[in-house]
């Protein structure tokens, strides 16, 4: 099922729909800040299963991350990060960002396997915003890749719902995507280490990275 969501405009029925999808195990594919992504709440332990499957992953190594509407339930899903770095992540966030952390305790629990680290997104993306608001607790997130040679991400939800529509219950048209993922820092070990270079910047802080 495609709907259409305005960013400027979000039609509050078509939200309360998505969040009963996702409260009844439904998969949906989402928009983020930078490229589409597959998502289904955090509380589904068999839906995260069945994404890791739509990606060819076993759902014990899957590496998801979760997205999060603010920073304020933080400590419910990593361990306490010093004061800079919250300092950091409250600067750059809302926007194109994945901290790795330790995982706090629930996230073994939620994810049926000994996660030792989690990745942290806060997109500055409206729709999913108010979709997490609106659930009450974060989003899975993982990027929808596409099988091109050239292309990594595609950036028409039309397309993504031709190709995906029969695998997932919602695929929201929020826009067009992006073509760069989230930047990814790893936090785990008192420093910040770039693992991956995406569309956010990290010119601003390299002094405190690694």
């Amino acid at each position: 099922m495609l709907i259409e969501i305005f960013p400027n405009n979000i039609d509050d029925r078509k939200i309360r729909q998505i969040v009963e999808t996702l409260q009844q195990g439904g998969i949906i594919i989402y928009p983020t800040d930078t490229v589409y992504s597959f998502g289904c709440s955090l509380e589904q332990p068999k839906a995260m299963e069945k994404i890791a499957r739509l990606k060819g992953i076993k759902p014990e190594k899957a590496n998801f991350s979760i997205a999060c509407s603010d920073l304020k339930h933080l400590s419910d899903y990593s361990k306490q990060v010093n004061n800079s770095l919250f300092k950091l992540m409250r600067n750059v966030l809302p926007g194109p960002y994945t901290f790795i952390l330790e995982a706090g305790k629930n996230i073994p629990r939620l994810f049926s396997s000994n996660k030792k680290t989690i990745g942290i997104r806060v997109p500055d993306n409206t729709i999913a915003k108010r979709i997490i608001e609106e659930l009450g607790c974060p989003l899975i997130a993982t990027s929808v890749h596409d099988d091109d040679e050239i292309i990594d991400y595609t950036t028409d939800p039309q397309m993504i719902e031709e190709k995906w529509g029969n695998e997932v219950d919602i695929v929201i048209d929020g826009g067009p995507g992006g073509l760069e993922p989230s930047t990814i820092l790893d936090c785990t070990n008192g420093n910040i280490v770039l693992v991956r270079q995406g569309k956010g910047s990290v010119e601003g802080f390299l002094e405190l990275m690694d």
